[in-house]
């Protein structure tokens, strides 16, 4: 009976003892990685941005897995959003992140957040909230999957141009 007690005691300590596999933080290489990728964002620091995604990454904002872009692209519509947009940011204290590694061993980091910009035209200034995730293999993100509402912009930019055409056909007659 002693000898049971002893052993049962023992194989409890090897258990409890064995480090586990970390699935869901909020603190990790990953994480502090996918931090550095939006502030170069915000910065407009595209060539730091893009060194944080392998070379095949595949970018899916607000489109669906067919309609994925490289990360050049993805550069391509930052800079074109850079020259209609002042003050890109994001609200630091409504941005939240942590990973998740799945069942199928995949690392992937979560981002909820506000992103900030002032239409350079008109001076509005737009909050959209966005989630964004990615999935990091060997440190560098390999796909990005995003999704906020662009419908607002996308009007008020409708209406800067129809009011620009009406003042070009005025002034070219």
């Amino acid at each position: 009976m002693k000898n049971s007690i002893i052993i049962l005691v023992l194989l409890f300590s090897i258990i409890s003892c064995q480090k586990t596999e970390t699935r869901y933080t909020q603190q990790s290489p990953e994480i502090d990685s996918f931090k550095k990728s939006i502030e170069a964002y915000e910065k407009a620091d595209w060539a730091t941005m893009k060194s944080f995604y392998a070379d095949s990454a595949k970018i899916e904002h607000n489109v669906t897995k067919d309609k994925a872009v490289s990360v050049d692209k993805l550069i391509e519509i930052s800079k074109e959003d850079a020259t209609l947009f002042s003050n890109i940011d994001f609200i630091d204290s409504e941005s939240e992140y942590e990973m998740v590694v799945t069942d199928d061993g995949e690392t992937w980091v979560n981002f909820w957040g506000d992103w900030k910009g002032t239409l350079k035209a008109t001076g509005e200034e737009y909050i959209l909230p966005c989630a964004i995730t990615a999935q990091f293999v060997n440190g560098k993100i390999v796909r990005e999957v995003g999704f906020w509402n662009t419908a607002k912009i996308a009007l008020d930019l409708q209406k800067l141009s129809a009011a620009s055409t009406v003042v070009d056909s005025t002034t070219t007659r």
